[in-house]
């Protein structure tokens, strides 16, 4: 643990302070853990400091960064399990200790757990607020979603269905900006040779909305067109055995490979041995949230692969329905199969999609992401610092 040193009020000239709070941060894997390590790491006009909670392997982590290149301090706040909520208590205790310390132009809260550390730092040092919104936690935490909103000078959110997520609230919004998450380009884009015709799906077997149930459904469909065709599913979750049976029940076990948690350099090799992506993500009813925006999608764009995903929640941003993909009824197992078989059998559309889904990757690289969000973050630190003389 980095222990903080005070420091004085940034004096007309330095370089901005920018103070990141987030719940999730490296070693630990995740979009949130990816999203703030790249902004943290990524922001070389500001003097970043983060505030995370501790994690396995997060010390060895934390000392590496300078032999990584990475300037960023990092200060970790008490994550014991029995903890439970009262872990975001202690998150936010840090965080305010930290900033009262270091003094920042501006903090950037990455999950609105951290929020009300932000809105007291705002108040005690007229650091400007800059609040991230995903999707999942908004309708999941509302009251506490609204408050972060109402309290934050610019709210920074994924995708156009965050956004109405966040307008579902009523909370008063300052202002809004809409940044969607990056992706880190591959460093070999050359496609690998695959046995059998191949789809694959990267992601937790935890959130039903995924759509493996409607791909088990759709996968006997798919097996008429394409007899020989295999779907290789990635990621582990507690509706593993769940959905190994429903393959089981329909039939179709045979033709599905249930390859767990991989590390990153496995699964991307499989984004370069198959033919195409495929997560049909649907809307879990009211009172919780689908997909944000689905970076698997981007980060099978960048390998040329087409997508196959649900025509609604954050998917619709993240893919151009018959440029970059197909956008389907996520509910419906029937489009979703004609989609992926269609795909599979059809090269020269595929090749088409991936193309253009390769182009699009390039323009969410992580460096453009993040100095996208530098220039959000440069202008509030500039009017806080306006607000202080």
């Amino acid at each position: 643990m980095l222990c903080a040193r005070a420091v004085p009020a940034a004096a007309v000239g330095a370089r901005p302070r920018l103070l990141l709070i987030t719940p999730d941060y490296p070693p630990a894997h995740g979009g949130i853990q990816t999203t703030a390590h790249r902004v943290a790491t990524g922001v070389t006009a500001m003097d970043a400091r983060v505030v995370a909670l501790a994690r396995p392997g997060a010390e060895a982590f934390d000392r590496g960064a300078p032999s990584r290149g990475e300037a960023v301090a990092i200060r970790r706040a008490p994550n014991d399990p029995r903890l439970r909520g009262a872990r975001n208590v202690a998150l936010n205790a840090v965080a305010m200790t930290d900033a009262l310390r270091f003094r920042p132009d501006v903090t950037l809260s990455l999950h609105l757990v951290a929020s009300p550390a932000a809105a007291a730092i705002r108040r005690a040092l007229g650091a400007r607020t800059v609040q991230y919104f995903h999707a999942k936690e908004i309708p999941a935490k509302a009251r506490l979603a609204a408050f972060a909103a109402a309290h934050a000078d610019v709210v920074v959110a994924v995708s156009a269905y965050t956004e109405g997520l966040i307008r579902a609230t009523g909370a008063p919004v300052a202002e809004m900006r809409r940044v969607s998450p990056g992706v880190d380009l591959p460093a070999d884009l050359r496609p690998l040779p695959a046995e059998r015709p191949t789809f694959v799906t990267v992601a937790r077997l935890e959130d039903r909305y995924k759509g493996h149930d409607v791909l088990v459904h759709a996968l006997a469909l798919i097996r008429e067109r394409v007899p020989d065709v295999q779907w290789v599913v990635i990621g582990d979750g507690p509706l593993r055995g769940e959905l190994e049976a429903l393959a089981r029940a329909h039939g179709v076990a045979d033709s599905v490979r249930f390859l767990g948690a991989l590390s990153d350099a496995e699964c991307d090799t499989w984004l370069r041995r198959a033919d195409l992506l495929a997560m049909p993500s649907r809307l879990p009813g009211a009172g919780r949230a689908g997909e944000g925006f689905g970076i698997v999608y981007t980060e099978a764009a960048a390998y040329g692969k087409p997508v196959v995903a649900g025509n609604v929640g954050g998917a619709v941003d993240a893919v151009l329905d018959g440029q970059t993909g197909l956008l389907v009824d996520p509910a419906d197992p029937r489009a979703v199969g004609e989609a992926i078989a269609t795909l599979l059998l059809d090269s020269d559309l595929a090749q088409r999609l991936g193309r253009a889904g390769a182009r699009r990757a390039q323009e969410s690289a992580w460096p453009l992401v993040v100095g996208r969000l530098q220039d959000v973050l440069l202008e509030q630190a500039a009017q806080a610092r306006r607000a202080r003389r």
